[in-house]
């Protein structure tokens, strides 16, 4: 992970990242925003990511938290699935907080068996580790909504009565969410977002 004071990657995360507070604004208050401003900041993602290369996304992934979650949100929106390797490495190895949810983003609206292969090693993975509270919510949703799309049952497996997920939630008492169902309408809202803003690019096939 990068972090040194790179002139281009402050220029980077000047432009890509904190813009407006854009890493701190792509999260759950996405959902109370107006139409207008969800329009708005739609627009504003769009654009970004229009604009960013390849090589600019590579840099940003190869930083920390605000860096990799914000360029995770931008491959998302342009279809970057030349970046699914790379995404699946970090998502699998969760070595830092905050960017695990955008990961699994960025794999649901790319939609394909590849995704919801990264997606079910993630579970097989972590819901085995009851003393980690990591990102299973989100890849459980995600695995979920490719199901309703797809009309696949990859989740059920980890969804019996005894199953790994009943096993893992039963030890995080301190979360809220752990109903399936909220977990798979959560991912859905936030891939609608996702596809929102796709329709406003410019640069098509990227």
């Amino acid at each position: 992970m990068r972090t040194d004071r790179d002139p281009e990657l402050d220029k980077l995360r000047r432009r890509y990242v904190a813009a407006g507070g854009r890493y701190l604004r792509l999260n759950y208050g996405i959902f109370r925003l107006s139409d207008r401003e969800r329009g708005r900041f739609a627009r504003e993602l769009a654009r970004a990511a229009d604009a960013i290369t390849p090589r600019e996304l590579g840099l940003l992934l190869d930083c920390g938290w605000r860096e990799r979650k914000t360029a995770a949100w931008l491959i998302a929106i342009a279809g970057r699935t030349d970046f699914r390797p790379r995404l699946g490495e970090l998502f699998l190895a969760s070595e830092g907080p905050y960017t695990g949810h955008a990961y699994c983003i960025a794999l649901t609206a790319f939609g394909t068996p590849a995704d919801t292969a990264l997606l079910t090693a993630y579970l097989d993975r972590y819901l085995a580790r009851p003393d980690l509270d990591y990102d299973q919510t989100s890849a459980l949703g995600a695995l979920l909504h490719l199901d309703a799309t797809h009309g696949t049952d990859h989740a059920a497996r980890f969804l019996t009565p005894a199953g790994p997920w009943k096993q893992w939630a039963r030890e995080q008492p301190h979360r809220s969410e752990l109903d399936p169902t909220e977990c798979q309408e959560t991912m859905a809202r936030f891939c609608s977002f996702v596809e929102e803003s796709a329709r406003y690019r410019t640069v098509k096939g990227r």
